[in-house]
């Protein structure tokens, strides 16, 4: 089943997520991991908890605002690649960077940034994105 949602169907699945750990409702496994990313990001829960004031809320960089909605699909999408080893050999930067940092979760950030520089050029120079970009910047990382 191909994954696609629409940006308010994400976030709608990660407030949804989130609202179904903090009440003990039965999660599904995406719905799982996803709460439990949301949980290790604190700076980020009162975005979850209130939908209302989120869901249409634009986080524009050049404000200054990071976007909690796409930082955690961020995550997902690096957590997915882990676990299928997709594109190969991501597997093993993430344990590389997992020694080198001594932190999943910081090694996922750093994997965050090369996948955002992956995808920011894929969309400046209108290409498919490239592996061997995100390959580059993980080696530097």
């Amino acid at each position: 089943m191909l994954f696609n949602p629409s940006r308010d169907e994400a976030r709608a699945f990660l407030i949804e997520s989130w609202r179904k750990r903090r009440a003990n409702e039965l999660l599904m496994p995406l719905e799982d991991l996803a709460a439990q990313l949301i949980a290790k990001h604190p700076e980020h829960h009162a975005v979850f908890e209130d939908p209302d004031a989120s869901q249409g809320k634009d986080y524009l960089p050049e404000h200054g605002a990071t976007n909690p909605f796409l930082h955690l699909m961020m995550h997902l999408t690096i957590e997915e690649q882990i676990s299928i080893d997709q594109p190969y050999g991501i597997r093993a930067h993430f344990v590389r960077l997992t020694r080198k940092y001594d932190s999943e979760h910081d090694a996922q950030h750093r994997m965050m940034e090369c996948l955002a520089e992956m995808i920011w050029q894929a969309q400046r120079d209108r290409i498919q994105p490239d592996a061997a970009v995100y390959f580059a910047c993980l080696e530097r990382q």
